[in-house]
Formats: C-alpha cells, sequence, structure tokens
C-alpha cells in the first residue's frame, strides 16, 4: 500500500516507517525539513498546520497517517496548529485526493475540561477526524517508550543524572502509567491499514505492566546505577512554581507537562487486545537500550 505519513521525521515515525517498509508498504514521510533517516522512505517537505506542500504529497497516496504532536510551543508551534488545523488540512487534501483511509495518532488522556491545552488540543483534531466521513481509526497511545524515546531516555534520565545530590519526585509519585513499546504502536498503525474491524474505532494503546511515577524513577535510577535518595516535592509547591518557570524556554516541565504527569496515564488494554495482535514487549526489557540511545528529535 501507498502510505503517506505526516509528521513522521521524529521518534514515533522513524520507527514506524522502518515497520512499514519491513511490512512491505511503500512509504512517503512529509515534514516541514523534508528531511529523514529511513533509507527507503520519500521524503517531502510540507507543513500540515499551516497548510503548505499538502496537496502534492497525498498525490497517489492510498492510506494516510497523521502523527504530528508537539508536547511544548516553541519556534512558531503551537498546540492548534500541530494538534487541529494540520488536521483539518490533511483531512481536506485526502478527500480532495480521493485517499480514504485515515489513521490518526492522538493521545491517552485527549478530552476537553482538562485544563491540558496539549489533551484539550488533540480532542479536537480527533473529532475533526470522526466527523470526515473517512474510513478513520484513531489511536490513543500512552507514553511510548524505545531508542531515542523523550521521556524514559530525556526526561527521567535527566532528572536521574542531574548534578543535584537528589532526584526529584512530583508529590507521592503514585500517578498511574501504562507505557507501551513503540514496536506495538508500529504494529498497530500498521495493522489499521487493513483491519476492517479497526474503522471508526477510537482504540487507547497501553502497555501490559502498569507503574507509579515513583516506580518509573526507581527503575530508571537502578539501570543507571545511581545511589541518589528520591525528594518528594510537594504539590503545593509545585502549583506555585510551575506556572512562573513554565514559559521560560529553559524550563524543565511545562504547566501542560505537569498537569498531564498529575493526571496519570493509564487504560484497560482489554479492548487494544480485541482489535490488534501486538508483542507487548516490557518496558524492563528495553530499557538498557534506551538510556544508553540518543533522543530523537523530529524536522
Amino acid at each position: 500500500m501507498n502510505v503517506l505519513v505526516i509528521g513522521g521525521s521524529g521518534f514515533v515515525g522513524t520507527h514506524l516507517s522502518r515497520y512499514l517498509l519491513h511490512r512491505g508498504h511503500r512509504v512517503t514521510v512529509a515534514s516541514r525539513r523534508g528531511q529523514g533517516a529511513v533509507p527507503g522512505v520519500r521524503y517531502v517537505a510540507a507543513n500540515a498546520g499551516q497548510n503548505l506542500g499538502l496537496e502534492q504529497a497525498v498525490q497517489e497516496q492510498e492510506a494516510i497517517i497523521y502523527l504530528v504532536g508537539i508536547i511544548r510551543e516553541r519556534g512558531g508551534q503551537s498546540f492548534q496548529q500541530a494538534h487541529v488545523d494540520g488536521v483539518r488540512h490533511s483531512l481536506q487534501a485526502a478527500k480532495a485526493a480521493g485517499v480514504r483511509r485515515f489513521v490518526h495518532m492522538s493521545a491517552l488522556g485527549a478530552r476537553l475540561g482538562t485544563g491540558s491545552r496539549y489533551f484539550e488540543t488533540k480532542a479536537q483534531g480527533e473529532e475533526l477526524v470522526r466527523s470526515s466521513g473517512l474510513e478513520w481509526t484513531i489511536l490513543r497511545p500512552s507514553l511510548i517508550f524505545g531508542p531515542g524515546d523523550d521521556f524514559f531516555g530525556g526526561t527521567l534520565r535527566g532528572l536521574v543524572q542531574a548534578p543535584a545530590p537528589f532526584i526529584p519526585q512530583i508529590g507521592d509519585g503514585h500517578f498511574p502509567f501504562r507505557p507501551i513499546w513503540v514496536g506495538d504502536v508500529a504494529a498497530a498503525f500498521e495493522q489499521s491499514l487493513g483491519l476492517e474491524r479497526a474503522i471508526g474505532v477510537s482504540c487507547d494503546l497501553v502497555g501490559p505492566k502498569e507503574y507509579t511515577f515513583r516506580q518509573l524513577l526507581l527503575l530508571v535510577r537502578e539501570r543507571l546505577g545511581s545511589h541518589k535518595p528520591l525528594l518528594p516535592i510537594p504539590l503545593a509547591l509545585m502549583n506555585l512554581v510551575v506556572p512562573l518557570i513554565s514559559p521560560l524556554p529553559f524550563s524543565p516541565i511545562t504547566q501542560d507537562q505537569y498537569l498531564m504527569l498529575k493526571a496519570g496515564n493509564t487504560a484497560d488494554p482489554a479492548p487494544m487486545r480485541d482489535i490488534f495482535r501486538l508483542e507487548e514487549r516490557s518496558l524492563e526489557t528495553e530499557l538498557p537500550e534506551i538510556l544508553a540511545s540518543k533522543r530523537l528529535v523530529g524536522s
């Protein structure tokens, strides 16, 4: 199948592109710079948020996968552009080119009324997909782990390896998470392209095991060989400090990230298992390679 991956040059897109090629698909990746690192992929320049280059990118495609997502607004990129405008423009381009299959990457926890602009704009994008009239699937991954990821290989590794004599822990650290391996995410997207039962479905993607935020910190600390103690930072203090430092370009955490961490990120894996056949690889298996890898940044 000819598959266009919009926003496919970052962490998830790189892994997904390799997997799609492995499964025999012909892959085009559209990104702002039109560059990438996967041999065999055709890269084209397009900016979905500004509706630039999409008309050309969708030509001769049979399916579109929309991956564009940002966790922090910077460099002229906004949540509205990435999660709402880009989805709208991509759906319009798909309809104009006669492309019926559209698979959208949202996020576990996306809904209105959360106070998180990330979650709320993701929810707005979902609604555009549902009302598009296309053969759509919406996938909502939890935290995604794998070589090059930003959370385990970036945020948590940074907290453990920071020069401070302790590892900061938000509150009591009991917020629940069910992280999922990037290989399972790629498999779910690829299977969505050919599964009739995936059409018209919104599905949470989660891993086989639930952890608290504290357990994740301890797991990363152990793998890195650190013995620094965890220091709980009271939520009352975090509630005061985070809004002040969030707008700063060097802030270690934004208001949106803080709200999402406090909310946790977990769901029942049963509906996912009814639709997809996934390996469900464990975090413990992959963590050594993740912590030895560099972060993959999109373009």
